[in-house]
C-alpha cells in the first residue's frame, strides 16, 4: 500500500514540473491574438493522485480596435497577425485641400505619439497661390495640373494636438506658363522688345527633383470621438527649374533699340530664348510652399 502511494506522489510531481517547462500557449480569434503563459495554482496529494490545476494569465496582447502594436517583441514572436491587422485597419483617413492641391491620406498608427501616411494631392491649383507670376520684368499666367504621390511620418512630440510631419513627395507637376506683354513691349533683361511682332510666348516649367523631401509643422485637434480637423504649413524642395518658352512663329522679324540706341531687329524665337533663361534663373517654386487644411476621421 505504501508502494502504491509512494507512485502517487512521485507522479503528481512529475506532472507539474512537466507543465511548468511548457511552452506558452497562444490562442487565436477572429479580432486578438494572446499569448498565455501556464502557471501552477494547486497540488493535492491523497493516496490516490489528483489533477493539477493551472490557471493561464495574458502575456501581451493586440488592441485591433487602437491599430497599435503595443509589444513589438511579443506581436514577433507570437505570429504575424498583429502586423496584418495593423495593415487593413488604418487609424484615420483624412480629406485635404492646399498649395499641393486637393487629395486624402491614409494613416496606421505606429504607436500613441507617430503615425505613417501614405496619400495623394493634385489637380489644377494654380489659383491657389495667385495664378500668375513675375519674372524679372515679365508676368506670366499659370496654368497647373499637379500630381503629389506622398509618403510622411506625423509626429505629437507632447501627445497633444500639435503636430510635426516629413516625407518624400514624387512630384508629377505640368506648369504652363504664357508672358504678358507690358503695354506694347516685352521686356527682357532690361531691353523692350515690340510685342506685336514678337506675338505669343508660352512655355512650361518642371521641376528637376524627382523625390521632394518636405518638412510641416501644424495641429490636429480632435472634435468628438472619431472626428478631428488639421492644418500644416511648411516646404517642399523642388529643386531648380528647367524652363520651355516657345514663339507662334519663331522666324518674324521682331524691332528694338539695344543698349546704345541703336535700331537693331532680332527674330521671335530669340526673344523667347531670353525669356526662357530669364524663367530658368528664377527658380519658380525651387522651395515649393506648402500650406493645407483638411478633416480626419479615425476609427
Amino acid at each position: 500500500m505504501k508502494f502504491i502511494k509512494l507512485s502517487a506522489i512521485s507522479a503528481a510531481i512529475l506532472a507539474s514540473t512537466a507543465a511548468l517547462a511548457a511552452e506558452p500557449v497562444i490562442v487565436v480569434d477572429e479580432a486578438d491574438a494572446v499569448v498565455y503563459e501556464a502557471e501552477p495554482v494547486a497540488v493535492a496529494y491523497e493516496a490516490e493522485p489528483v489533477a493539477v490545476a493551472y490557471q493561464a494569465e495574458p502575456a501581451y496582447a493586440y488592441n485591433a480596435d487602437a491599430g497599435i502594436v503595443r509589444n513589438t517583441t511579443g506581436a514577433v514572436f507570437g505570429g504575424t497577425k498583429t502586423f496584418f491587422q495593423t495593415a487593413v485597419n488604418p487609424a484615420a483617413v483624412s480629406a485635404e485641400v492646399g498649395t499641393l492641391g486637393y487629395g486624402a491620406n491614409i494613416a496606421w498608427a505606429m504607436n500613441e505619439k507617430t503615425e505613417l501616411q501614405a496619400g495623394w494631392a493634385g489637380g489644377d491649383v494654380a489659383d491657389l497661390f495667385g495664378g500668375d507670376f513675375d519674372a524679372d520684368d515679365v508676368n506670366y499666367d499659370v496654368d497647373a495640373d499637379f500630381s503629389n504621390p506622398y509618403l510622411g511620418v506625423q509626429y505629437r512630440p507632447a501627445a497633444n494636438w500639435f503636430t510635426m510631419g516629413a516625407g518624400i513627395i514624387v512630384p508629377d507637376n505640368d506648369i504652363d506658363v504664357t508672358a504678358n506683354a507690358d503695354g506694347d513691349f516685352f521686356n527682357l533683361d532690361g531691353i523692350q522688345y515690340n510685342a506685336a511682332q514678337t506675338g505669343n510666348l508660352e512655355g512650361s516649367l518642371e521641376h528637376r527633383n524627382k523625390l521632394a523631401p518636405y518638412g510641416t509643422i501644424g495641429f490636429r485637434p480632435n472634435i468628438g470621438n472619431n472626428w478631428g480637423v488639421f492644418g500644416e504649413i511648411g516646404a517642399a524642395y523642388m529643386g531648380k527649374t528647367d524652363a520651355t518658352v516657345r514663339a507662334v512663329d519663331p522666324d518674324s522679324v521682331v524691332n528694338y533699340t539695344d543698349r546704345n540706341g541703336n535700331q537693331t531687329a532680332t527674330t521671335a524665337g530669340q526673344v523667347a530664348k531670353i525669356a526662357e533663361q530669364e524663367l530658368e534663373d528664377k527658380d519658380w517654386l525651387e522651395w515649393f510652399p506648402i500650406v493645407k487644411l483638411g478633416a480626419t476621421y479615425r476609427f
